[in-house]
């Protein structure tokens, strides 16, 4: 069974859209091992709520933290300290989709960022980019970032407008595959999510 952490070039850029086209292509298990805020409204009740499949299990996370801030700031702020030996794979025979929190130097505790937990992991990355003003620096960096670290790279999702030539010189520079591209969605529910994962290669 394929196990993907789906982690972004920042925040906001549409990791748990992919993550729930995803888990509802691959009929996967769904798990954010770290939620920082938002909990009545959490990305574990979002994918839930999106995926049609009755094979899916939403795995509980790790960590539910009560602040929408950066998780070592708020974990800080309700008394604990992110323990990365407490973070570990949920047990399942199924495919695995994990959801970071925000891109890969997002820090956990005082040492250690999201990246570490990948590499602790031991799983294939799928990296989220949006095409934007800057997003061919912000994508190269957090590439180079997970070879630095010696993690391997699934592919590359390229979400929201449509950007030819930034989406060109990404993959020609990088060498990695292009898994799909997802358009900026109006409309956001179990129909739409089933339909755009059909457009996606994995």
């Amino acid at each position: 069974m394929n196990k993907y952490f789906i982690t972004g070039i920042g925040t906001g850029i549409g990791k748990t859209l992919v993550s729930a086209i995803l888990t509802e292509k691959l009929k996967a298990d769904y798990w954010k091992p770290i939620q920082s805020g938002d909990l009545e409204t959490s990305d574990s009740i979002t994918i839930n709520s999106l995926v049609s499949n009755s094979r899916t299990v939403i795995h509980p996370e790790s960590y539910r933290l009560t602040q929408p801030l950066s998780p070592h700031l708020s974990a800080r702020l309700d008394g604990i300290e992110i323990d990365l030996n407490q973070i570990n794979l949920p047990e399942t025979n199924n495919n695995l989709i994990i959801e970071g929190a925000g891109g890969l130097m997002v820090p956990l505790n005082e040492t250690e960022l999201i990246v570490d937990l990948i590499k602790k992991l031991e799983v294939e990355v799928i990296l989220v980019s949006q095409n934007y003003l800057g997003s061919i620096n912000h994508t190269l960096l957090s590439v180079n970032l997970l070879r630095q670290y010696e993690i391997p790279v699934k592919g590359i999702i390229f979400n929201g407008t449509e950007n030819e030539e930034t989406e060109r010189y990404i993959l020609q520079y990088t060498k990695i595959k292009k898994l799909g591209y997802i358009p900026g969605l109006d409309q956001i529910d179990k129909a739409h999510i089933a339909s755009v994962g059909e457009n996606i290669v994995i």
